[in-house]
């Protein structure tokens, strides 16, 4: 992939926390996913005040492109940090992982954590999400 798709892909992401609901945690959170054609899916976080009610950025995301019928993804870019702060490297959280694992290879689907175009790190999911359960566990 080209430097350049990846900063667009980056640029999706910080875009997306503006849309953020995140009136509890006041952490805001953007997501964009490649699928594997290069069609690129949103999403933000979205609280509500029953805690459990709410979604992340990456299922947000994740849930779009599957409601549209895409089921293979290259990558996800996570851009996250506080209203009045610097951004963070936003890992996702464990569901998130676990539903990145429903759809993804682990060896070859990359998480990237990024706070600008400039300043982001990359992780396959299996780094992130070692020793996994997934669809195959099942048959």
């Amino acid at each position: 992939m080209a430097e350049k798709d990846l900063k667009k892909l980056i640029e999706k992401a910080l875009d997306m926390r503006n849309s953020s609901y995140a009136p509890y945690s006041h952490y805001r959170v953007g997501a964009a996913l490649e699928a594997a054609s290069g069609q690129i899916f949103t999403g933000c976080n979205v609280e509500n005040s029953s805690y459990g009610a709410a979604n992340c950025a990456e299922r947000t995301a994740f849930f779009k492109a599957v409601s549209e019928g895409v089921h293979d993804f290259r990558r996800i870019v996570i851009t996250g940090g506080a209203d009045d702060g610097e951004l963070q490297y936003a890992s996702p959280c464990g569901i998130c992982r676990q539903v990145m694992r429903e759809f993804c290879d682990p060896a070859t689907f990359e998480i990237i954590l990024a706070k600008s175009t400039e300043d982001y790190k990359t992780y396959t999911l299996e780094q992130l999400l070692p020793e996994s359960f997934g669809p195959e566990n099942l048959l």
